[in-house]
């Protein structure tokens, strides 16, 4: 049985505010770890909120005031989760704990270089709707490119969704499980001359307009 102090301030942690749209509860939530009856608490609470706000400011608030509500699928994972889902899950739904650490889902490791980072799965039911009626990809990863400074966009097949994280000493890298597969950017690649064309119809950056802060 959990002590009362232990759950009083885990719930702390998920008022803990990250950003304009988001607290840390929004990231805590794990399939695995509901389906497996495991914990996603973090051992390093303030690294994981500072590279959390990070992300969050950085990289989640500019999608959520361009493009709506989007859906997160994956946020924060402790390092004993996840290395239970990179080990102990058939087929494995985890990148290791070394791969994960500094840009990845465990935000409170950083990795081999001392860099910190966060990473989170999200997908945007503005562009879902379209991808899933033919629209490519790489509309969506060339705005992310032009628009946000990101570490890594890794795209999946369903709904268009990715991996998106921050991380000190950025990479810029784009990757895709959807054809064309592999990487459309990363250092000493060029990247796409007409890329702008491609999302001109997107909204304007950061363009919705949320009601004010009385007095602020």
């Amino acid at each position: 049985m959990r002590k009362p102090g232990r759950y009083v301030s885990l719930e702390d942690l998920g008022r803990v505010r990250l950003s304009k749209h988001f607290q840390f509860r929004n990231f805590l939530y794990s399939e695995i770890g509901n389906f497996y009856g495991k914990q996603n608490i973090p051992d390093d609470p303030d690294l994981a909120i500072a590279a959390g706000r990070k992300l969050a400011t950085t990289l989640l608030d500019p999608l959520v005031e361009t493009f709506g509500p989007i859906d997160i699928r994956s946020g924060y994972r402790s390092a004993a989760l996840n290395n239970f889902g990179a080990t102990e899950v058939k087929p494995q739904k985890c990148a290791s704990n070394v791969s994960n650490a500094g840009g990845g889902h465990i935000w409170d490791l950083r990795d081999d270089e001392g860099r910190m980072g966060a990473m989170v799965s999200v997908s945007i039911p503005w562009f879902a709707d379209q991808y899933n009626a033919g629209r490519d990809w790489r509309d969506l990863a060339w705005w992310l490119f032009d628009h946000l400074d990101f570490h890594v966009a890794w795209f999946f097949p369903k709904n268009a969704a990715f991996n998106l994280s921050w991380r000190e000493q950025p990479d810029r890298l784009i990757q895709s499980y959807i054809a064309p597969k592999g990487k459309l950017y990363g250092p000493g690649l060029t990247p796409d001359l007409q890329r702008a064309e491609r999302y001109a119809d997107f909204p304007a950056f950061r363009g919705i307009a949320y009601p004010p802060v009385p007095g602020a």
